[in-house]
């Protein structure tokens, strides 16, 4: 591990059940596994632990989505890589995170709303069908889609190996991490 390592917050966002997590926690090891200091602030594991008791009105989604930035410009400053994978549905908040924290690289998780509701693994697209869940990102709540993010993993049209190299490649190009790490796969 090296003292100078350069902090950096990859932000992870797209739809539940696109493969956030699954890249995220690939990319993870893959960063681990070279040494460098890396953290992971998961959109789930946060609401229950940092942000517990707001809801999922626009404005506890932003006021959720700010306190995981928060904690990200902390830690990357601190020359942590972060890793967060968080649905962040509205545009406006992530850019408003994006230029508080500055080494910011967005990764959009894009799967078609049909591919992501097949893959449903916690059913919560069938409560929400079902209206049993309320204000749900894709469903009865609007996803906005980043309009210039650094990279774009078509998780319905690439392999997870694909996608794990489009992320270390462009993290290795903008010089967050050393070639070696996005060429050992």
């Amino acid at each position: 591990m090296t003292n100078d390592q350069r902090g950096v917050t990859i932000w992870f966002t797209g739809l539940s059940g696109a493969g956030k997590t699954t890249i995220r926690m690939a990319v993870e090891q893959v960063l681990r596994a070279q040494g460098n200091k890396v953290e992971v602030l998961d959109g789930d594991i946060v609401r229950q632990n940092l942000t517990h008791g707001l809801g999922f009105s626009k404005e506890d989604r932003d006021e959720n989505i700010r306190r995981i930035g928060f904690v990200a410009h902390l830690l990357s400053r601190n020359g942590v890589i972060v890793l967060v994978s968080a649905i962040s549905p509205y545009r406006q908040i992530r850019d408003e995170v994006r230029q508080r924290i500055g080494d910011f690289v967005e990764v959009y998780v894009n799967a078609p709303l049909a591919v992501c509701e097949q893959r449903d693994v916690k059913g919560l697209y069938k409560k929400a069908r079902a209206g049993e869940i309320k204000q749900f990102t894709g469903i009865d709540d609007p996803y906005e889609p980043p309009l210039n993010p650094e990279i774009e993993c078509k998780t319905d049209e690439e392999t997870l190996e694909e996608s794990v190299a489009k992320v270390l490649g462009r993290l290795e190009q903008l010089g967050y991490i050393p070639a070696s790490v996005a060429t050992n796969l």
